[in-house]
């Protein structure tokens, strides 16, 4: 609370000033917090005066209720800050206008403080501006409400014209929280309504909305709502109508606030929150525009004085454009482009101003007045652009004011449109009826880019800066046509800052660009460092929040394991890695996955001296290894594709998986990922955007292998079953089964592998009965009874090469074919052990023999059951528990059978999510429970009850070899479903059946207490109903009392009704009929048929994809049979011998079928890997023609070619006019030309003595031209800088001086000049006009007399030297001499002002030492003269001018030049590019002379750089 006081401190002195009494309610609380030291004279006078202990009472008393208030309010800090920082101006210097109770500022008398009008002080003295108004913290800031159906709320703040513009910059960005921007757009012209054609209106709109939403820029004009301030709200309220405003355009309006119309609202000395605005449109004073977005209102203490923002909007510009782009610390800085539309000559000086600032202007031409007249003078050189065609251009866009306009406006306007049209480099001129830019967005870029192309080299530096510019702005379109063009040469190193700013900052269309330039991913990932800087630049994601709880967790635990002496140990906190990446990848893609990143072999080693030292090193032996096979695993575009996904970020992810090498794996990865992100994320909406991205990818692995498998179907095998190092060691079909991929392991080709490992070394084409024939009567397979794989495989073969022989044989010629041709010579038939363990061991023919042995053990189960249940088991009852024995030893073996490397937690999992295996372990664990029972003799009968319902159970599960079926294998699927229904179904069907049940029964009967009956009475009978059993009970004609029992007494009958006298039953008849009936219709009825629709509904929604989802459940059928042993249950128990001695005693490793994980060799996988490629540019390929063709695609594309011939035919018709007017004004010019022709010929003529017959017509030219404009086109190369509006380092203006008026021989009566010399030269000078006359500066007219900054009248004399020298290092390379100005950072040769010729200039010994300096004088006599004449020097005048001499002194080896260039702090630059960052243009046009002087010059050079 301290600081807050010091902050207040000095609004509150100034209120006390203000408010000379001593009550209590106008002091200021803040003094409380303070040094009493420091309270004013003014507030211990009025405590003395009061009492202070009283005063200090009421005080605090006031001070605690404020604090308390304020404290709670959640703009007190930025209403201190405003407070403290903000000021604005007030005149404090009452002076009497035009009324008595005015002010010379405009403000009435009573708005001004009390000392400023108090008559005692007046002195009569002339009232300024610059001394009469103070600075005083702001009373106006806040937000504006403005009224009508948007309710747009702005925030405001009146300033003062001397606030800092850093100040300005914190406001905007710190307190009002705006993101500081990539651009800023500066939008001047006509602040008047000014009628702009429609078209043109809509394309800046347009283009503007568009540059600044894709640039992020900030838009800056007047504020107000008239002229182009009016346009561009217009367009501000167009976007914001037209988008969903995820981003807002930031529109600033810099206005006076002394001529805002109902600015009174906005005062407030604790701000408005809202002020409520309304909008004036008929008043005389402009109105705020309600369409900005924030508000600096500029107040220089006058009223109704109009420009007072213009000095303070331009230093918050330069301001900005100051500060760094992307708000780090970086070279490139803000961008600011100047946007002109209409205008007068505030607006011409706008432009001039900002182009001398080096900031490019883009002038709109068809918008009028002023900006037309630049538009159309842009066009021709500057020697055209004369006074008269300024006359006649203001003539025609400013017609209405051109009568105002005085001959020296005129002139000066002329000067400044030249010295624009001068930095051509600067201006862009966007002609709405041609297609040089296209839209005003591209103009506008396109004007950045050419001032920094001028301004800069173009070097990589240069390039860099334009190409991150781009990148920022995301406008690729701009990068294409202007970076990365023939001019410019990339290397993919330099684009790597590129390709990591376009990937951290989501510019999916700058990655596609920068890789289509070059850019490597594999040398730009080459460091991990890379990809771990990627992982932390994520944005807010699922991946993230996961990647850092992990992170956080493994930091925990390194916490816990590293405590040492009760101290934990200390470091730097652990970041991402690629570790905790691999990790979190790892369990999204499933534990069957290795890690894709493998870690390094690290250990840690602790300092047992003193317990805190840890350190860990890299295994030296692993290192290599490890590193080796990392880079083996390691994918660039892998990594990028990864790194996409995990961010749910589908435009990145598509171009990454394009340069995949591995797409089919990556694909189906991606959707394993997904599909596992979205289980886990709570976000609904992410949930969904990540499933759709994982059906997109499902969808791109199913094109990829379509277009595989029908251009290749054994290689599209391969790479389904392959092994992929790149994606955990996992094949294809793994990743496609465990991301319930139902349509990819739908496809064919899928599944004529399943039906391949199906069958085993059998053929696909043995029809089912041939093969249960064959294993009954194995003999048969050696008569070729059973067909082979391989010798179908031989077959085809023969045949293919039997084809080719007759093809040759007919026509003669040699027949090449493009398939891959086996070598018949390296296959051999199968041999009789080969074919009979090829029949027995197909995953086929094991499935049958399950199926008899099935039937066999539940024909033998059935037996035991109804005939030979014995108390002692019979040997039949024991072959049963053999049997089962059997089978569960099975089950025990697919238990533990991991080949997918799952663990044993992650299979049991897997195993007990299966529906069958639930029914096996049911079925065995009723089964020891039954047989347990069964061997106790008490509960034998028990025993056998279970077992019966076991058998049921085991019957149930004989449904499972249905599903290798193709026609009863999806009936299953569907019952599946319909018993789900079911289930549902009867929750509803007993609500009705124990409604009507309980009524009926407590009707009828009266208190039994026999639990059975009530439950048969109140849920069998009604259930029983349905189906047509109904009750005898209910009807009084069908009651028969023998049989029932009156109170319950037989077990055996139900208890009789209630009775009355006559022993007939008592309850209403009609009462029970009617609830029979009722419970009928709505059960028999509305509820079964309810059933039937269900199941009618659930059989078309799954018949669609039953076939789908069976192929999908088949593969795990296949799996189970392709690992089970031959011989089926009960033999099976010898295998299972077997592989208990092999893999338990003998400890060898179990056997891993190759039918589902192929390792391809090296060559061989490469290859595959290309081919697959080569398929995935022809479905892209294809794909991208198929959405072409579409019919919503060709009706974008219809519409867009109309929209296109439309606005050409808008344009022809606006160019029309303009057309011809062009056309006129040409054939104007060559009537002149022709007169002039015609006149020189007559002259001719006449001198040579011929007479004149008849008198010469006299030409009525339109636009003749005067002797001074004939000069003009004689003349050419006058001085530029010497005709600068502002003379250096002084305020004095020059008299415009238009390029025709240069030479001193063109007359120019309105040439008026001011005089200046520098105060430091004294009164000496001679003013006098006979002096001055004696020296006219040989350049032409400068628009300034006298000496100037000038050390003379006349010429003044500079030298300046080339000291070269040539190296020989291996080839010549010519060496010269520069200093560096560390100030300017520019580079000059070492010269300067000498009396004559033959002497050094003094100053140089100041720069390079006096020991060098003398050596060079000895060498003056022997340098050679370049150059020698008048220099264009910003300092020149009409009497007083700057004369070089540019001295060449080479420096031969032999002699001391080593020992010279020694001397002095030099530095060596062995590159071009570093030499040319500086300030080479300063000094370009001599060394331009030296070069062509010095024909030894060679292209390479060295610069030598002395630092000033």
């Amino acid at each position: 609370m301290g600081g807050l006081a010091a902050c207040s401190l000095t609004s509150c002195k100034y209120n006390l000033e203000r408010n000379e009494t001593a009550e209590t309610e106008a002091i200021p609380s803040c003094y409380l917090l303070a040094d009493p030291a420091s309270l004013p004279r003014s507030l211990a006078s009025a405590m003395a005066a009061t009492g202070g202990s009283q005063l200090i009472q009421n005080l605090t008393l006031s001070a605690s209720g404020a604090i308390k208030l304020l404290s709670l309010s959640p703009t007190f800090q930025h209403v201190a800050w405003i407070r403290h920082n903000i000021r604005k101006m007030e005149c404090c210097f009452f002076t009497k206008g035009a009324r008595e109770d005015v002010c010379m500022c405009g403000y009435g008398k009573s708005e001004h403080a009390p000392e400023a009008v108090n008559e005692d002080d007046f002195s009569g003295e002339a009232w300024d501006g610059h001394r009469h108004v103070r600075e005083v913290p702001t009373d106006a800031f806040g937000d504006i409400s403005f009224g009508g159906l948007r309710q747009m709320t702005t925030k405001y703040a009146r300033v003062s014209t001397e606030t800092s513009p850093e100040v300005l910059y914190q406001l905007l960005t710190e307190q009002w929280k705006l993101s500081p921007p990539n651009l800023l757009i500066s939008v001047t012209g006509g602040a008047k309504n000014f009628y702009l054609k429609t078209r043109l209106k809509n394309v800046f709109q347009r283009g503007l909305i568009k540059v600044a939403q894709t640039t992020g820029a900030w838009i800056i004009t007047g504020g107000t709502n008239t002229g182009v301030m009016k346009h561009v709200g217009q367009a501000v309220r167009d976007y914001s109508l037209s988008s969903s405003m995820q981003g807002q355009i930031v529109t600033i309006g810099v206005a006076t606030w002394g001529v805002i119309n109902n600015r009174d609202v906005l005062v407030n000395s604790q701000g408005c929150f809202p002020a409520h605005y309304s909008m004036d449109v008929k008043s005389r004073m402009p109105c705020l525009d309600n369409n900005h977005t924030h508000f600096l209102l500029v107040d220089d203490g006058t009223l109704g004085h109009y420009g007072v923002e213009i000095d303070l909007r331009s230093r918050l510009e330069k301001c900005i454009s100051g500060k760094s782009l992307g708000n780090k610390d970086g070279e490139v800085t803000i961008p600011v482009v100047c946007v002109v539309l209409d205008g007068g000559a505030g607006t011409l000086s706008t432009i001039y101003t900002a182009m001398l600032n080096d900031t490019p202007c883009v002038v709109l031409e068809g918008s009028g007045r002023m900006a037309d007249v630049i538009a159309h003078a842009a066009g021709l050189p500057v020697s055209q652009v004369t006074i008269s065609l300024i006359h006649r251009l203001l003539k025609k866009f400013l017609s209405h004011e051109y009568d105002n306009f005085s001959d020296l406006q005129i002139i000066e306007w002329t000067k400044k449109i030249q010295d624009i049209i001068r930095m051509s480099h600067l201006l862009t001129v966007f002609r709405g009826g041609g297609d040089s830019h296209g839209d005003v967005d591209v103009a506008i870029l396109q004007a950045l880019f050419k001032a920094s192309r001028a301004s800069e080299s173009q070097n990589v530096e240069g390039w860099r800066r334009q190409l991150e510019l781009a990148i920022v702005w995301n406008r690729v379109d701009i990068a294409t046509t202007e970076i990365f063009t023939d001019e410019s040469q990339w290397k993919s190193d330099a684009l790597h800052w590129a390709m990591f700013s376009a990937l951290a900052g989501n510019k999916p269309q700058f990655v596609s660009l920068l890789l289509e330039n070059g850019v490597n991913l594999g040398e730009f990932l080459q460091s991990e460092n890379t990809l771990c800087d990627l992982y932390k630049k994520l944005p807010s994601c699922f991946f993230l929040r996961k990647l850092a709880q992990r992170v956080h967790r493994s930091c925990c635990q390194k916490r816990k394991v590293f405590v040492i002496k009760n101290r934990v140990q200390a470091g730097p906190s652990e970041g991402i890695c690629l570790k905790y990446v691999s990790d979190e990848v790892r369990h999204l893609l499933g534990n069957f996955t290795q890690p894709i990143y493998p870690p390094p072999t690290i250990t840690y080693q602790f300092n047992m001296e003193d317990g805190t030292s840890l350190s860990r090193s890299l295994s030296g032996s692993q290192a290599p290894l490890r590193m080796d096979l990392a880079e083996a695993q390691r994918d660039p575009a892998r990594d990028i594709f990864l790194w996409a996904v995990v961010q749910n970020n589908k435009e990145l992810a598509d171009i990454a998986w394009e340069q995949c090498t591995d797409c089919m794996s990556a694909a189906l990865a991606a959707c394993k990922i997904l599909k596992k992100m979205a289980e886990e994320e709570s976000d609904a909406d992410e949930a969904v955007e990540m499933r759709e991205l994982a059906f997109h990818y499902e969808r791109q692995a199913i094109g990829v292998f379509t277009q595989c498998y029908s251009s290749g179907e054994e290689r599209a095998k391969k790479l389904l079953v392959r092994v992929s190092p790149l994606w955990g060691r996992t094949t294809c079909l793994r990743l496609a089964l465990a991301a319930n991929c139902k349509s990819f392991v739908a496809l064919s080709g899928v599944q004529a592998l399943l039906t391949e490992i199906w069958c085993g070394e059998l053929s696909v084409a043995n029809p089912v009965w041939r093969v249960m024939l064959c294993m009954i009567c194995f003999p048969l397979i050696y008569t070729g009874f059973l067909t082979y794989r391989r010798d179908e495989l031989i077959q085809r073969e023969v045949e293919k090469n039997e084809a080719i022989k007759t093809v040759e044989s007919v026509t003669g010629s040699a027949l090449t074919t493009k398939a891959k041709s086996f070598d018949l010579t390296t296959m051999t038939s199968l041999n009789c052990w080969t074919r009979l363990t090829g029949l027995y061991g197909s995953p086929q023919v094991k499935f049958y023999w399950n199926i008899v042995f099935y039937f066999a053990f539940l024909f033998l189960f059935a037996a035991v059951l109804m005939m030979d249940f014995q108390a002692t088991p019979s040997p039949m009852e024991i072959l049963l528990y053999v049997w089962l024995f059997s089978v569960v030893c099975e089950e025990v073996r697919q238990l533990f059978y991991d080949p997918d490397g799952f663990g044993f937690h992650k299979k049991a999992r897997v195993y007990i999510r299966e529906l069958w295996n639930i029914l096996d372990v049911l079925s065995i664990v009723l089964f020891i429970i039954g047989l347990v029972l069964r061997l106790t003799d008490r509960l034998f009968y028990p025993g056998k009850y279970i077992l019966c319902i076991d058998f049921v159970v085991f019957c149930l599960r004989l449904m499972a070899i249905f599903t290798i079926s193709r026609t009863l294998g999806p009936k299953i699927i569907i019952v599946r479903r319909m018993m789900m229904d079911m289930f549902f179904f009867m929750f509803l069907l007993s609500i009705w059946v124990v409604a009507y049940g309980v009524a009926k029964q407590g009707i009828l009967i009266h208190n039994d207490d026999r639990l059975e009956w009530i439950i048969r009475g109140a849920v069998y009978e009604p259930y029983l109903t349905i189906f047509g059993d109904f009750p005898t009970n209910i009807d009084h004609t069908a009651f028969n009392i023998d049989e029932c029992t009156m109170n319950g007494s037989e077990p055996l009958k139900p208890k009789c009704p209630v009775l009355n006298e006559n022993e007939t039953p008592a309850f209403p008849e009609w009462l029970t009929i009617i609830m029979l009936c009722v419970y009928l219709l709505f059960a028999n009825i509305l509820l079964l048929n309810l059933l039937i629709a269900i199941f009618n509904f659930t059989f078309q929604e799954v018949q669609d994809n039953t076939d789908r989802i069976w192929k999908f459940q088949r593969y795990e059928l296949i799996k189970e049979y392709n690992s089970r042993p031959a011989a089926p249950p009960p033999f099976i128990i010898l295998s299972h011998l077997y592989l208990f001695l092999r893999n338990v005693l003998l400890c060898r490793p179990t056997l891993k079928s190759k039918k589902f994980r192929t390792e391809l060799p090296h060559n061989e996988e490469e290859e595959l890997l290309s081919w697959e490629a080569l398929m995935k540019d022809k479905y892209l390929l294809s794909n991208q023609q198929q959405q072409t063709e579409m019919m919503e695609q060709c009706i974008v594309d219809t519409a867009q070619k109309i929209a296109t011939i439309t606005d050409r035919l808008e344009r022809e018709e606006e160019m029309s006019t303009a057309i011809l007017m062009k056309r006129m004004a040409r054939l104007e010019e060559q009537v002149v030309q022709s007169a002039k022709s015609l006149q020189w010929i007559m002259d001719s003529l006449k001198s040579k003595g011929l007479a004149v017959k008849e008198e010469q017509p006299i030409a009525v030219l339109t636009a003749a031209k005067d002797s001074s404009e004939m000069s003009v086109n004689e003349a050419d190369g006058y001085h530029v800088n010497a005709r600068q509006f502002h003379y250096p380092g002084s305020k004095v203006t020059r008299f415009p001086v238009p390029e025709e008026k240069v030479p001193w021989e063109v007359s120019f009566s309105s040439y008026m000049p001011s005089y200046y010399c520098s105060e430091d030269k004294g009164d000496s000078v001679d003013r006098s006009e006979s002096i001055l006359g004696n020296y006219r500066n040989p350049g032409g007219r400068t628009g300034i007399r006298g000496q100037g900054s000038l050390d003379n009248l006349g010429p003044n004399l500079h030298v300046d030297l080339v000291i070269t020298r040539v190296r020989d290092s291996g080839r010549s390379v010519l060496e010269f001499l520069a200093v560096v100005d560390e100030q300017q950072q520019t580079l000059f040769l070492p010269g300067g002002p000498v009396q004559s010729v033959d002497r050094l200039p003094v100053a140089l010994m100041r720069i390079i030492g006096k020991n060098l300096y003398e050596q060079l004088l000895e060498k003056i006599a022997e340098g050679t003269p370049v150059f020698e004449g008048y220099v264009d020097d910003i300092r020149n005048t009409d009497n007083a001018w700057v004369e070089t001499t540019v001295l060449d002194l080479h420096l031969d080896p032999s002699d001391d030049s080593e020992d010279i260039i020694d001397m002095v702090r030099v530095h060596l630059l062995a590159t071009r590019s570093h030499f040319l960052q500086g300030g080479y243009s300063k000094w370009r046009a001599s060394m331009a002379l030296y070069s062509g002087w010095r024909s030894a010059a060679k292209p390479d050079f060295v610069l030598s750089i002395v630092t000033h």
